[in-house]
């Protein structure tokens, strides 16, 4: 579903349904202050990112809400971990590297005349 920061996200849910405006990220979920989701935080929220560049279905991603010391904004911190080879997973973009090898580079046959 479209974000209120207009990316696809796949954990973000808005019931607009009969004038009711609801708003949740799934993936976050309902936590008690300082830690809990905003429709501010999308703008600069990673998981759009991850998703639409990776889509293995064996990564599961966790995130949370973290304000830093020196700012006064919230940011989303996410972690991967891959439920195949049972490891974190240290770049979510690009996955743990096992699940899905790369194809091997097939070169044309040489007698194409």
């Amino acid at each position: 579903m479209r974000t209120p920061a207009g990316t696809e996200c796949p954990y973000f849910y808005g019931n607009y349904h009969r004038g009711s405006v609801r708003q949740e990220c799934r993936l976050i979920g309902q936590r008690p202050q300082p830690a809990h989701w905003s429709p501010d935080i999308c703008a600069h929220c990673p998981v759009p990112r991850i998703s639409a560049a990776n889509a293995c279905p064996n990564m599961v991603l966790s995130a949370w809400v973290q304000r830093p010391f020196w700012g006064l904004f919230k940011r989303v911190r996410v972690t991967a971990f891959c439920t195949v080879s049972k490891a974190t997973v240290a770049q979510p973009e690009i996955g743990c590297g096992q699940c899905h090898p790369e194809l091997p580079f097939q070169s044309p046959p040489e007698d194409l005349t």
